[in-house]
């Protein structure tokens, strides 16, 4: 499977499953910095912490729902 192919499987902005993936990712971003840079007690740390990893999984699961899926046909055309 070429590269292209596999990269088309996962752009398709028409598709609410690919901006989803894509707010998980962003929002997994925001929480990695939240962590870093503002002073957090525990609890925040905690609760930070665990939605950033809930969005990588979540995030991951949407990407691998795309990868499952054919990629569109207007994608492979030269």
């Amino acid at each position: 499977m070429s590269v292209v192919s596999k990269l088309a499987r996962l752009w398709q902005p028409h598709r609410l499953l690919f901006w989803q993936m894509v707010f998980f990712n962003v929002m997994s971003s925001v929480c990695a910095w939240a962590l870093r840079a503002l002073p957090l007690n525990t609890v925040g740390l905690l609760l930070v912490g665990g939605v950033a990893l809930l969005n990588v999984a979540f995030g991951l699961a949407a990407m691998w729902l795309l990868l499952r899926d054919p990629p569109p046909a207007d994608a492979l055309k030269p």
